[in-house]
């Protein structure tokens, strides 16, 4: 194990600032100023114990997995699967019930064209949320048009930007055959009480799948406490590499899902008129997998969990309560989902300013936020919008950084006039 993992550990008070000289990119300048990197919704930065197992596996280690029988692939196979079990741990799962695939987006696209196509039928409902990514949105309304099932929208409350469960019981119904639906929004930072609707799914026999790319690196998941049967992550957004992402299935639905892909990896026997496949997991993982990518989330995982969730998510609280106060008493701005609660991140709109020329103006003081709907079209739409700014927390952010964000939305009202 890297020497940097071996001392770390789980303390009720972390070094914040010391974890911040892990990640040599936060330490340049841009465009003059020194980087404040608030984009961490979209992606995380990465450690340097996370770079360096990237190095070392294609120095010491590289080789195709599971097919070989020389040394090299040997240790890449163990390390593979290894990284299987380290994720399952980090679920709270069983190893065969994860998948690996290239991320959030490929995970639900799994669900839906594999155990959605032979489940899902004409005149069944899919039940969604306003507040969906387009990941957890699209994947659905091509398999809906595909079988001739409908989806149904569990309202947003306005800006505050909470689920309408009052209505939960009017959209929750007998027809509907899978509730899918975010952990955290990724626009309001809203924080879905995952376990109750899972359990109030449940109990209807209804099918549920957690969209966790904004969760899973920031707060303990427990996917049996949570009570859902399908889960998605990306590991970019938890300081792990692009490229790779995780599926958690549990075991009874994965053994009832056909292959989504064929080719190699995932067969048993193939011949002239038959093809035989695996069991989960490995039916899911056609051809080549990114083996440097599990293998590294791998590192990126223990890493995290050195911090501890816990304590990043407290600290990503933190930094977006002492965003939202500070954005709000500037006055002339539009913050959108709930003022208490939140997860680590700020949406928000300038009065006449568009979101692109607010978050020109921060890149050109060394600020990296994210302007536009952020694969939430539906959902600015209903706010009345077509684009947020918005500013998002990691472990590695600090209050002084929140407050120059504070400091350059002040300076951006001046430039442009927008009224308070």
């Amino acid at each position: 194990m890297n020497a940097r993992l071996q001392e770390m550990s789980v303390k009720k008070n972390p070094d914040w600032e010391g974890l911040r000289k892990d990640f040599p990119i936060l330490n340049q300048k841009v465009h003059g100023h020194p980087l404040v990197y608030l984009d961490n919704a979209a992606t995380s930065q990465k450690p340097r114990v996370v770079l360096e197992s990237l190095d070392h596996y294609y120095e010491k280690d590289n080789a195709n997995v599971h097919r070989g029988i020389h040394e090299l692939s040997n240790r890449s196979t163990v390390s593979f699967e290894s990284a299987r079990t380290r994720t399952a741990q980090f679920l709270g799962a069983d190893s065969p019930e994860i998948v690996f695939t290239r991320g959030t987006t490929e995970s639900i696209n799994l669900v839906a064209q594999a155990w959605g196509a032979k489940h899902i039928r004409a005149g069944d409902t899919i039940l969604l949320t306003e507040m969906e990514h387009h990941s957890n949105i699209v994947p659905w309304q091509m398999l809906a048009e595909r079988v001739g099932a409908k989806i149904r929208w569990l309202p947003v409350t306005g800006d505050e930007g909470l689920l309408d469960l009052g209505r939960l019981d009017e959209f929750l119904t007998r027809d509907v055959k899978l509730f899918s639906f975010t952990h955290i929004s990724n626009t309001l930072g809203t924080v879905n009480p995952a376990a109750e609707l899972c359990e109030r799914a449940r109990k209807l026999g209804i099918v549920t799948l957690l969209d966790a790319a904004q969760s899973a690196g920031h707060c303990p998941l427990d996917v049996r406490e949570i009570g859902c049967d399908f889960l998605a992550f990306s590991g970019h957004k938890i300081c792990g590499p692009t490229g790779i992402g995780v599926l958690y299935g549990r075991q009874q639905l994965l053994e009832e899902t056909p292959p989504w892909q064929g080719g190699g990896e995932m067969i048993l026997n193939v011949g002239f008129d038959k093809t035989t496949y695996k069991k989960p997991p490995h039916r899911f993982e056609a051809g080549t997998p990114d083996i440097s990518g599990a293998i590294v989330l791998k590192t990126a995982l223990d890493y995290l969990d050195g911090i501890g969730r816990e304590n990043i998510f407290q600290h990503d609280q933190e930094l977006a309560s002492h965003a939202y106060d500070g954005l709000a008493a500037l006055g002339g701005i539009r913050i959108f989902g709930p003022k208490k609660g939140r997860a680590g991140l700020v949406s928000f709109l300038l009065n006449d300013v568009h979101a692109h020329d607010v978050v020109t103006f921060a890149d050109q003081r060394g600020i990296a936020l994210r302007g536009g709907h952020h694969c939430n079209q539906p959902l600015h739409k209903k706010l009345g919008i077509e684009s947020s700014a918005r500013a998002s927390f990691y472990f590695y952010n600090t209050k002084a950084e929140v407050d120059r964000l504070i400091e350059v939305i002040r300076e951006t009202q001046k430039f442009f006039g927008s009224p308070r």
